[in-house]
């Protein structure tokens, strides 16, 4: 068989690799600590669950959901985020439910990108960012991130060539892997940039809630700033949110898009084309998340923090100096020398001979090499255990 060429790219995959790596290290006796997903352990909280389970006994549930269905989940949206932000949303032009905010920046590059147009993206970045580039036949200009600079891109450093050919722009902050915040001067700076250049701006904002500190600067409910603060017309924004993380409805696949109207609008026909929307009693317990007590967002929020304190204070202990997070559930920490220049190798040996399961820097773009992410998807005290055990590896 001939498959088409956009698949190529997408053939190799870091994390597929890894996944084999862990199965090996099963198959020969070795106790998993896995630490390379960030898919959240915590329990969905119980009023969403039991608006979901009120939904499947009511059988006008069970049909087609199509987008004039989903108006009391868009509105339940706007609500949220005019009250986290302080910016009104219209729920009828400037939302739209997502299965997933996975799914917003994988289709998004199809209504926006020709052939050969290029795509701003962040490096070391979320994987499905690129794929969906790929998949929409787009060029990809990878913007390096760089501790000294707080892992923010450069605007300035964008070749004009590469400008000039650029149809959109994609930034996540908080940001997976490295677990940096921007600020809403940076966000600022982008916005203007993206105005001057006609290019479109996406947000990728799964960790909205998962803050610890306050930001300078920032003048809301929320602790980091949403893109749209900088741009309250929505000019050239788009911003994505799910509900995987803050409300640990990762397996629900639900999320959803607030922006600039000919955006959703353009989304809009894409997803037309590729599915319905899910389940309604899905919609439902995601409109009891984001209405209902807020309670278990703080909870989650604590345990993160807890989870951080306790495997940071255990990389100290074994003198592994890493940065402690301002947010995410991430820690990016930066190879011992010996493995540096090869963060495949060091996952791949490292739960091979400790079971101890982490990403690896380079899976995340070429930036990303020399580094380790390990999500902190366990308890403290097994998070401290397997820092025994990679004591004992290095």
């Amino acid at each position: 068989m001939q498959f088409a060429q956009r698949l190529q790219p997408l053939q190799f995959n870091v994390f597929a690799e890894m996944d084999k790596a862990k199965a090996a290290a099963l198959s020969v006796g070795q106790q998993l600590i896995d630490l390379s997903l960030g898919s959240s352990d915590l329990p969905t909280e119980a009023h969403v669950l039991e608006a979901i389970a009120q939904s499947l006994h009511d059988h006008s549930t069970h049909g087609y959901l199509l987008f004039n269905g989903t108006q009391a989940f868009r509105q339940a949206a706007a609500d949220w985020y005019q009250q986290k932000f302080g910016i009104k949303v219209d729920p009828a032009t400037e939302v739209l439910p997502l299965i997933g905010s996975q799914e917003g920046t994988a289709h998004l590059p199809l209504a926006l990108l020709n052939p050969g147009d290029f795509a701003l993206l962040l490096d070391p970045g979320y994987p499905s960012h690129a794929g969906g580039v790929y998949l929409a036949s787009g060029q990809i200009y990878p913007m390096p991130l760089l501790a000294e600079n707080g892992f923010l891109p450069v605007l300035a450093d964008i070749p004009a060539a590469v400008v000039a050919q650029s149809k959109m722009m994609v930034l996540s902050y908080p940001h997976n892997p490295t677990a940096a915040i921007a600020p809403l001067a940076f966000f600022q700076e982008a916005v203007a940039f993206c105005q001057q250049h006609n290019i479109v701006l996406v947000h990728d904002f799964p960790y909205v809630d998962l803050v610890f500190a306050e930001i300078p600067g920032v003048e809301s409910p929320s602790l980091v700033p949403s893109i749209l603060q900088a741009d309250p017309e929505k000019s050239v924004s788009i911003e994505f949110f799910t509900l995987s993380k803050s409300y640990n409805m990762g397996g629900f696949r639900i999320g959803y898009a607030i922006g600039n109207a000919e955006l959703i609008k353009a989304l809009r026909h894409i997803k037309a084309a590729v599915d319905f929307n899910q389940y309604r009693g899905i919609l439902n317990g995601a409109i009891a998340a984001l209405t209902g007590p807020q309670a278990g967002v703080q909870n989650t929020v604590a345990t993160f923090r807890q989870r951080r304190d306790a495997f940071v204070n255990a990389l100290h202990r074994i003198g592994w100096q890493v940065p402690s997070p301002q947010a995410t559930m991430y820690i990016w920490a930066k190879l011992p020398t010996p493995w540096q220049n090869n963060s495949v190798e060091f996952c791949t040996q490292l739960v091979k001979q400790t079971g101890v399961a982490a990403s690896p820097g380079a899976g995340f773009g070429k930036s990303g090499e020399g580094y380790v992410r390990f999500a902190l998807v366990h308890e403290p005290p097994l998070l401290e255990t397997a820092v025994e055990r990679i004591a004992k590896f290095l």
